[in-house]
C-alpha cells in the first residue's frame, strides 16, 4: 500500500473514531436528560401524594407545580436539542465511514494493480529467460 493511501486511511479512521466518541457523548447526555425527567416526574408524583393528606400544602403545591412544569419543559428542550445533534452526528459518522470505505477500496485496488503489474513483469522476465535459453540451446 502506498504511503498516501495509508495516510488517508489512518486520518479517516481517526475521524470515524472521533465522531463515534462525539455520538456516544450526545447519546449519554440525552439519556441523562431523559433520566432527569423520569426522576422529576416521580418526585412530582410523590409531592402530590404527600400534599393530598395536608390541606395547608395547597398553596405550596401551586408553586411547586409551576416550577415542575418549567423544569420539565427545559429538560424536554434539552432532549430535543440532543436528538437533533445526535441526528447530525449520525449523518457525519455515516459519511466519514463511507469515505473510509472508499479509501480502503482505492488502496486495495492499488494493491491489486501493483500485484498485477509485478506479475506481468515477472512473466515478461520468465519469457525473456525462456527465449534466451532457447537461443542458447539452438547454437
Amino acid at each position: 500500500m502506498t504511503k498516501w493511501a495509508a495516510s488517508l486511511i489512518r486520518i479517516s479512521n481517526h475521524e470515524v473514531e472521533t465522531l463515534q466518541k462525539r455520538l456516544a457523548e450526545i447519546v449519554e447526555r440525552r439519556a441523562a436528560a431523559e433520566l432527569r425527567i423520569a426522576m422529576l416526574d416521580a418526585e412530582a408524583e410523590a409531592e402530590s401524594k404527600h400534599a393530598e393528606g395536608d390541606a395547608s400544602a395547597g398553596w405550596y403545591m401551586i408553586g411547586y407545580r409551576e416550577g415542575y412544569k418549567r423544569r420539565r419543559a427545559d429538560m424536554l428542550v434539552q432532549i430535543e436539542q440532543c436528538q437533533q445533534e445526535e441526528a447530525g452526528a449520525r449523518d457525519a459518522l455515516s459519511e466519514a465511514f463511507e469515505n473510509l470505505k472508499k479509501y480502503e477500496h482505492v488502496a486495495e485496488q492499488a494493491k491489486i494493480l501493483a500485484a498485477k503489474k509485478q506479475g506481468a513483469f515477472e512473466a515478461a522476465q520468465m519469457d525473456e529467460l525462456s527465449i534466451r535459453r532457447a537461443a542458447m540451446a539452438g547454437r
